[in-house]
């Protein structure tokens, strides 16, 4: 599957370093005294001059970079609100409002029945988490199911899977995939009475496909299985990639079989960080996430996900850029996404790479049967791109956004002197994929 790039931290620099560096055994202590903030305001600036180059297109992962307007959206809206508490809806019934009215726009885009229902959360290790959380205690209470619950997966799918099932001691089943994509036979076999949910993804983060969703959809029906569409990539750019004229398959809750999805909304969505939406066909889905205690002497505490504290300016930025943007806003952003894709698969694929299938949103890997993608990757290091690798095959990894389109030329440009140095046996550092 993809990984990050971990790479050493640069040194520190001399100027953030204090008289012994305030630091213990155990690391940094709290100073005896406050520092005014133009000293630290300067400090931060200078730490953050190690960073990738995300504002300069040099960064295809970690970073959605929708350009300065929507950047200022999120910005302000996000100050608006960074007091608040979601979790307080009588307190703070703004939030209230907004979240639901965000969580109707998803439902909405991602052909939502009637009933359907959602909530906000952290991101998309929340709300895979909380979707698994649900399917659990609905195969318990519902379907009477005992003893180890498992899940089954294709292997291309995102290791918030894995952490979910680890959390509530869950029974992983990965099965590996046909062609870069889900194996449904295959992953028929490996259900059986304790699964409590399948999962395909829309689309999956190593290659950027999409999996077989009508199929798997179709299978959950047949067996009575719970579907799960992890679409944290895909969820806010797939409708508009199908609006712009893109051959997106059916994907979300247009499949009968799809019971849960998870979709980013600081991915494609470009909201600020952290919000995603977790999103079930039916409220008497939902119902089996909430959480509701009262067996304490604070009184009655219900929480719809896993935080208590929620936090008001990721909410109110994601009901603002939602809004500022609009079904015209986010077919243009998603325009340019594409057409970056495009062209850099054109651009890779006469200096010999090969993608990896069709990807069809804004994912794509490539790899070369001659010379080593990690090596590569290094060479590419040296110009200040920082992205993605994949593992199996060994292949270059973007995950690409508006601003990229700017820059397409500039990446193919340094790709090929990459190649070219790699081919020449200047190879450099190879780095280690990995999460980090």
């Amino acid at each position: 599957m993809a990984g990050i790039i971990t790479i050493d931290a640069p040194p520190r620099p001399a100027s953030l370093a204090s008289p012994k560096d305030r630091r213990t055994g155990m690391g940094t202590t709290l100073p005896k005294k406050g520092t005014e903030w133009g000293k630290l305001k300067g400090d931060m600036e200078a730490r953050g001059a190690h960073d990738v180059k995300w504002r300069e297109g040099k960064t295809a992962v970690y970073v959605f970079n929708a350009g300065p307007e929507v950047a200022e959206v999120q910005k302000e809206a996000y100050t608006m609100f960074m007091s608040e508490n979601g979790l307080g809806p009588m307190a703070f019934p703004s939030l209230k409002q907004m979240e639901d009215e965000v969580v109707s726009m998803g439902l909405g885009l991602l052909h939502g029945p009637e009933g359907a229902a959602g909530n906000i959360t952290s991101g998309g290790t929340d709300s895979i988490t909380m979707a698994v959380k649900t399917a659990r205690d609905y195969a318990r209470k519902v379907k009477g199911v005992k003893g180890t619950c498992n899940i089954v997966a294709p292997w291309s799918a995102h290791p918030a899977f894995d952490k979910a099932a680890k959390m509530m001691e869950i029974e992983m089943r990965r099965v590996p995939c046909a062609g870069l994509l889900a194996d449904v036979a295959a992953m028929e076999k490996a259900a059986d009475a304790n699964t409590i949910m399948i999962v395909g993804s829309a689309p999956c983060f190593p290659y950027g496909l999409i999996d077989p969703i009508g199929e798997l959809g179709a299978m959950a029906g047949r067996r009575g299985l719970w579907l799960h569409v992890d679409a944290c990539v895909g969820g806010y750019i797939a409708p508009f990639v199908r609006m712009n004229g893109g051959d997106v398959p059916p994907f979300d809750f247009e499949v009968p079989g799809v019971m849960s999805m998870s979709a980013d909304l600081h991915k494609y969505g470009y909201c600020a960080k952290g919000a995603s939406t977790v999103l079930f066909r039916s409220e008497e889905l939902r119902a089996h996430m909430i959480f509701d205690c009262a067996d304490w002497p604070g009184g009655r505490m219900v929480t719809p996900t896993l935080a208590g504290t929620r936090p008001g300016g990721a909410i109110a930025a994601a009901w603002a850029v939602m809004n500022f943007l609009g079904e015209e806003g986010y077919r243009a952003k998603h325009r340019q996404v594409t057409d970056a894709r495009e062209t850099i698969e054109a651009g890779v694929a006469k200096l010999g790479f090969r993608v990896l299938g069709r990807p069809q949103l804004g994912i794509l890997a490539f790899t070369h049967d001659e010379f080593d993608p990690f090596a590569i990757w290094g060479k590419l290091f040296e110009r200040g791109w920082f992205t993605s690798l994949t593992t199996e095959p060994k292949g270059l990894h973007l995950m690409l956004s508006p601003f990229h389109n700017a820059v397409t030329a500039t990446y193919l440009a340094d790709l090929e002197w990459a190649l070219g140095e790699v081919k020449a046996g200047n190879e450099g550092k190879k780095r280690e994929a990995r999460y980090s």
